[in-house]
């Protein structure tokens, strides 16, 4: 198997597929791909989990099936574009040793892994306009593609170390880095900052990876265009602002 990511600012991943290779994705990741790749759709990821693990995404918005793609008959080709400027990351997944990446981030990733929700917390107001904020954790075997958007800023934690984080700007990290969804102190703080109610606590040791332009910050910058009244300019996530800008950049989880 052969990964290329092509681009720069808007990057293509491209995978190369031996006779009997495969890869998993979820639903509408698919952009082109060659004719002797055959689809099926699956729960055993070959990870564990199985329909459980389905469950779990479903609980999360995203569906019980994945899509496996395979190479038949000779070497295949399968292609995921990437949905706003930012850049698709490798990482190797070992037993013990998982990630917990942001609700669009995966791509797509080798049969050995398991997807399922890592967190789901319902956010009230403020930017996400209900939304939520959801992880996905990938664990198992094998390795996984991941979609970060913006540029992308990587820390180091040694133990005990803490970073405050906004829920849009966490990209991925490792699963050894602890992590508790916590409000913002102080009621003026909450209300008249601007900065919504929530923040996400990062606790080392471990990696994490942080994205300068997540799609909720995205869709506040962009609302004052696209041509709606102040009620609705204030209520991102929903009525026009949230209808245009989920049809043209997001994706159902």
């Amino acid at each position: 198997m052969q990964a290329n990511v092509n681009g720069t600012t808007m990057p293509v991943l491209e995978m190369m597929l031996e006779p009997g290779e495969a890869l998993i994705s979820t639903h509408g990741d698919l952009s082109w791909m060659t004719a002797n790749m055959q689809l099926s759709q699956t729960t055993n990821t070959g990870g564990g989990g199985g329909f459980m693990a389905g469950l779990k995404r479903a609980v999360g918005g995203a569906g019980i099936f994945l899509t496996r793609y395979e190479a038949v008959g000779g070497q295949g080709m399968v292609t995921f574009a990437s949905k706003v400027p930012g850049r698709i990351l490798p990482i190797e997944i070992a037993p013990g040793q998982g990630y917990l990446v942001h609700r669009h981030g995966w791509v797509c990733g080798t049969p050995g892994i398991t997807p399922t929700i890592g967190l789901q917390q319902t956010f009230k107001g403020g930017l996400w306009g209900g939304d939520g904020f959801i992880l996905q954790r990938l664990e198992g075997e094998g390795k996984a593609w991941v979609e970060l958007s913006g540029e992308i800023v990587t820390y180091e934690l040694v133990a005990g170390q803490t970073l405050l984080v906004h829920p849009g700007h966490v990209g991925m990290f490792q699963d050894s880095v602890s992590f508790q969804v916590i409000r913002l102190p102080g009621i003026a703080n909450r209300y008249f900052g601007a900065d919504g109610h929530h923040l996400v606590s990062l606790t080392g040791p471990g990696s994490i990876w942080l994205q300068s332009m997540p799609l909720p910050v995205l869709a506040h910058a962009l609302s004052e265009y696209l041509g709606a009244d102040d009620h609705r300019a204030d209520a991102v996530g929903g009525g026009v602002v949230g209808g245009v800008l989920g049809n043209v950049l997001g994706r159902g989880v």
